[in-house]
């Protein structure tokens, strides 16, 4: 089933929305292609595709909201499913907090989300390249896993106050563990795009074979306050526990960590190195992204950490109009802003310190200073004298974004990577930190 167009998902919409009674209803579609193959022990395990499309109809009486969400629409099931969601809304409570539907919105030009040639992507290229990543593994004398998706998809919504919106979108994703067949030197990349020209499974899969030999005969170093260079796979998944929680709300009713006595909050404070710059823009060409919100609201430009200080909160419609300030919609991508330097000019300009291929397992110690532990595993080597020496046993480590970016000490070239933890995408430069805390070694690979 292809992905539905522009003109299918406003037809059916506009169907919808001629058999509802409510005072307010507003629906929305998604439809999707997706196809994947996975690998392990240097085989292809399982290759499949999956279909699918889905709609959401929210009918409201007053405060009073019903939802029902459905895949057949067919007009019987459409009507049936319109009258379910409005005799769902009279059963439900006034919620107070409901706000009233969008009116119709005007949109920034979003960048380039859907791409013809991802879209097209075929089994035959598929197949390809899972092979071109397991001939690197044999070759090397490695043993491979890992997982090879592609798909695009369409989204839009429309209600009974005349806001209309969609948007369709591609992605690739390739992921690859490689690790020595006594399973001490262990190998990992992740790669995801929207344009799928920029996916070079070959050059991606080397980088996952050099780690995972350069890894074998990992020494253990004693735990302690270390200089560490982060490579932006690692990076994201402590940074996006920052961004990630830029929301007005729990800073206003004291449940996060940019919270301050008396019902203040730290915006518009400085609150790491004035290196750091992080903001959302749907046309970067780089991540491309919607240009809407759940609820129809634009997504534009917006700066949340500018040289160090928050510029900006989320605010949902409903706490915005409690405050009496205008809604912030959440980021649609995020951006940090890197320096000119390579991963490898970085390495070359420590003295002594420790590259961490990727960080893992992170969980939460201390909400209030933003504190987590985690583990670094796929490749840890420690430099000196601006050279990788030799490869080390993994570590935990116990640090908070807001710490660890207060220590920066340089920052690379921003590149899209992925997260381990939310599968996120994001533009994150490799950063080299002073002090990075390690607690304790792990015989983990």
């Amino acid at each position: 089933m292809a992905i539905l167009t522009e003109n299918e998902c406003r037809t059916l919409l506009k169907k919808v929305l001629s058999y509802s009674k409510a005072d307010e209803c507003q629906v929305s579609i998604y439809s999707s292609d997706s196809a994947n193959v996975r690998f392990a022990r240097n085989n292809v395990s399982t290759s499949g595709a999956i279909s699918s499309s889905s709609m959401s109809i929210s009918s409201a009486f007053g405060k009073k909201l019903g939802v029902i969400t459905l895949n057949d629409y067919s007009d019987d099931s459409l009507q049936k499913a319109v009258k379910r969601a409005e005799e769902l809304a009279h059963f439900a409570p006034d919620n107070p907090e409901y706000m009233p539907m969008l009116g119709p919105q005007t949109y920034p030009a979003h960048g380039k989300t859907f791409v013809e040639a991802t879209a097209a992507i075929t089994p035959a290229q598929r197949s390809k390249w899972v092979e071109d990543s397991l001939n690197i593994s044999k070759q090397n004398k490695l043993i491979a896993a890992g997982f090879l998706q592609d798909s695009c998809a369409s989204s839009a919504m429309m209600n009974s106050k005349g806001l209309f919106v969609y948007n369709s979108g591609t992605n690739v994703n390739f992921s690859a563990t490689m690790r020595t067949a006594d399973g001490q030197g262990s190998g990992y990349v992740t790669k995801d795009y929207n344009d799928v020209s920029k996916l070079d499974v070959n050059a991606f899969s080397l980088i996952a074979a050099k780690k995972a030999a350069g890894s074998v005969g990992a020494k253990a170093i004693e735990p302690g306050k270390y200089t560490v260079i982060l490579e932006p796979a690692a990076g994201i998944v402590l940074l996006e526990q920052l961004y990630g929680s830029l929301d007005a709300r729990s800073a206003d009713e004291g449940r996060s960590f940019l919270s301050k006595p008396g019902g203040k909050t730290r915006l518009g404070e400085k609150l790491v190195d004035e290196r750091i710059n992080i903001y959302a823009d749907p046309t970067n060409p780089d991540l491309p992204a919607t240009t809407y919100d759940g609820e129809g609201m634009p997504l534009d430009k917006m700066s949340l950490i500018e040289k160090g200080v928050i510029k900006n909160f989320s605010y949902s419609r409903y706490w915005a109009q409690k405050k009496g300030v205008k809604p912030v919609p959440g980021a649609a991508n995020i951006i940090m802003e890197g320096g000119t330097q390579s991963l490898e000019d970085l390495i070359k300009g420590t003295e002594k310190g420790i590259l961490v291929t990727r960080l893992w397992y992170i969980r939460p110690v201390d909400p209030q200073t933003l504190l987590y532990t985690g583990l670094t595993r796929d490749g840890t080597f420690y430099i000196e004298n601006g050279k990788i020496k030799f490869p080390i046993k993994n570590m935990r480590f116990n640090e908070s974004p807001v710490i660890m970016l207060n220590n920066l000490d340089a920052l690379g070239k921003s590149e899209r990577t992925v997260s381990g933890e939310s599968s996120q995408s994001a533009l994150i430069p490799p950063m080299r930190i002073r002090d990075f805390t390690f607690s304790s070694l792990s015989d983990a690979v």
